[in-house]
């Protein structure tokens, strides 16, 4: 399919590397770019031919493109400009995988939050059904994913970068969770940022539409999917629905076949506990039950062994009456507020590489925060925030001195506490990446 192709690869992370092995592999004519000098040394030293097509033109197929560089807003990459100018597309990997693997079914999954729980949720439920396999914006590359068969399954993760970049893919499942404000710089606003999540519904004109109802802008989107006549069902962990899935005082109801039937109580699972793992739940469970008409029982269960995600309110240790939580995936406000809703007397450490609008949104929760540690670019803005709303808060600068700070308090508070790292910001100021902030966390947890 690829052999003969000129191909360019624009990004050389770990998705980027991954699809100019598969490609060159394939027979295509591969080059390769990065802006950074040592990810180009480092290619090199790979045997890729690096090659600066701004200086040095020349026509391509298409753009293998990582969905990690603006290719519309704020600014498009320059290389961005030139594949528009020379009508030379833009895809990425998953679209690669979706080329080539036409027999498999592909489950597609998005939203602001609870993304990458959903997806392993879903992913370790369907395997106690049939072959399956995970990944997209979560762990292994697309192109390093094995090849799947009819009757087996590629449960994906798609960010609203990669949604931009699948013409090609076709999904059995289109799994759309929430929309809160995120990314918006990239997609030009909010309305722009709405668009490129919808996408995930112009990828599946015969499959199945699952859609939380719980944002307005998702609610619309439901509405709207509802009169162009496609097998959608909504799910909501805010009230009662019909003809779909809900979860109400912790207990998870299907009324998609008109008659209202108990499922199972989630408070059994503690690894899914809380409203936003509830809405994940209702999501794979809405989606596994109407696409491929598993026993309700049998779905329930499978949650049941679930082991829940490290940087996703993970429970790293626990050192007398106090628990310390790894939730560094939470890179904005609405993250965060799930994982302190769940909570109470926290210790709460934040900041990093600051998002629009900072912790507004946020105060609802201070009571229940006993002192709370500042840490990052956002160190400043949060501290003075903080202060305002009558919280305790110390200006720690760095992820270390704050948990050990966090520690000392909270094991010399006479109740059951909670020590949460749930920044609220991205991680890049002084991490590789959430993973590392999380990773680093749980290392030092792990010493104390």
């Amino acid at each position: 399919m690829f052999a003969g192709k000129k191909i360019h690869v624009v990004g050389l992370g770990k998705t980027g590397l991954s699809a100019a092995r598969f490609l060159q592999h394939h027979g295509a004519q591969v080059s390769v770019w990065d802006d950074k000098e040592n990810l180009r040394d480092e290619a090199y030293k790979n045997n890729f031919i690096v090659h600066d097509v701004l200086n040095g033109p020349a026509a391509f197929d298409f753009f293998l493109w990582s969905p990690g560089i603006p290719h519309t807003y704020p600014k498009p990459h320059p290389l961005a400009v030139y594949a528009k100018a020379h009508n030379i597309p833009l895809i990425c990997d998953v679209d690669i995988l979706a080329q080539i693997q036409k027999n498999a079914d592909f489950i597609g999954i998005t939203g602001t939050n609870g993304k990458s729980t959903t997806t392993a949720l879903m992913a370790h439920c369907l395997q106690q059904f049939r072959r399956c396999e995970m990944g997209g914006n979560i762990g292994v590359p697309a192109l390093d994913l094995p090849l799947l068969s009819r009757g087996e399954t590629y449960v994906l993760e798609l960010s609203s970068y990669q949604l931009e970049l699948t013409p090609h893919i076709s999904l059995s499942a289109s799994v759309l969770l929430n929309i809160t404000p995120d990314h918006l710089p990239r997609h030009g606003g909010m309305d722009g940022y709405i668009v490129a999540k919808e996408k995930i519904f112009d990828k599946n004109k015969n499959g199945l539409s699952v859609v939380g109802i719980d944002t307005s802008s998702t609610a619309q989107i439901y509405e709207r999917l509802k009169k162009s006549n496609r097998h959608v069902i909504p799910f909501s962990t805010q009230h009662e629905v019909a003809q779909g899935v809900f979860v109400k005082n912790g207990i998870l109801y299907d009324s998609s076949e008109g008659i209202v039937q108990h499922v199972g109580d989630l408070r059994e699972i503690p690894t899914l506990s809380g409203q936003h793992n509830h809405e994940n739940v209702a999501a794979v469970y809405a989606t596994l039950r109407r696409l491929y008409a598993y026993e309700s029982d049998a779905i329930f269960n499978a949650m049941k062994s679930f082991a829940g995600l490290p940087h996703r309110q993970y429970q790293v240790r626990k050192i007398n009456r106090v628990t310390y939580i790894n939730d560094s995936k939470a890179t904005n406000t609405d993250a965060t507020a799930k994982a302190l809703a769940t909570f109470d007397n926290i210790f709460w450490i934040c900041g990093g590489q600051m998002k629009d609008g900072g912790l507004n949104g946020l105060e609802s929760f201070m009571p229940k925060i006993h002192r709370a540690y500042t840490i990052g670019e956002a160190q400043e803005n949060f501290t003075q925030w903080l202060s305002e709303k009558n919280v305790n808060v110390t200006a720690c600068g760095t992820l270390d001195k704050a948990l050990k700070k966090a520690h000392q308090d909270a094991q010399g508070f006479s109740q059951d506490a909670v020590v949460l790292l749930s920044p609220a910001c991205a991680s890049w100021d002084q991490f590789l990446s959430f993973e590392d902030r999380g990773d680093q966390f749980a290392h030092m947890v792990k010493e104390l």
